[in-house]
């Protein structure tokens, strides 16, 4: 950490091999870095605050949520995942086929948003349902952006293309989720009572 003039603040030790990331929380108070298959929190003068754990393979990137109070990370484990500030996991968002290049909060801080190697942006609601597949590039998609008012998505990729698509209504995306998963929630004794009740399908009447 340095101020303006160029003065070192804070080393930040403690990462096993090179740092590719490193941001500050909305509140300018917290540090997130990350590479070596983990994520670490600090605070300005350098004291490890948090170590998150559970990716397989190098963190590529992590973020703090428009409101400072979750963490989301992507990495070459196909895979992003969803973190409170203790270093909790609270989600991970399977269904990419290859590397996850990038991840975002909405503005609203209420959907997220991945982009992949394997040629698709996919969106996803916190608790890591997948709400929709954004397919058409010809190759690896290397940043996906949601615009200020949340209403587009901008994406970018090696097919020398960036597109811009609509965001759905998060009405129509729980519809069409619900739809997928009615099957599952009404059948499956492990689905949670609370899940089924955000489809309107009743609790499951024990046996």
């Amino acid at each position: 950490v340095w101020d303006l003039a160029s003065n070192e603040l804070a080393v930040l030790k403690g990462h096993q091999d090179s740092v590719r990331s490193a941001v500050f929380s909305p509140d300018g108070q917290q540090i997130l870095t990350s590479d070596d298959n983990t994520v670490r929190m600090w605070d300005l003068t350098g004291n490890e605050l948090a170590v998150l754990k559970g990716h397989q393979d190098n963190v590529k990137s992590a973020v703090f949520s428009p409101d400072g109070q979750q963490i989301l990370t992507t990495s070459n484990d196909n895979t992003a995942r969803v973190w409170d500030l203790a270093g909790n996991e609270l989600a991970v968002l399977k269904g990419h086929q290859d590397r996850v290049t990038s991840a975002v909060f909405s503005p609203d801080g209420q959907q997220i948003l991945t982009a992949s190697k394997d040629n698709t942006v996919r969106v996803w609601d916190l608790a890591g349902n997948e709400l929709e597949v954004l397919k058409g590039h010809q190759d690896d998609v290397i940043r996906a952006v949601f615009s200020p008012d949340g209403q587009q998505i901008l994406t970018a990729s090696k097919d020398k293309t960036a597109r811009v698509w609509p965001v759905q209504d998060l009405n129509r995306l729980l519809a069409r989720g619900c739809n997928w998963l009615q099957g599952y929630l009404t059948h499956n004794i492990e689905a949670r009572d609370d899940d089924r009740a955000i489809c309107n399908i009743p609790p499951r009447t024990p046996k």
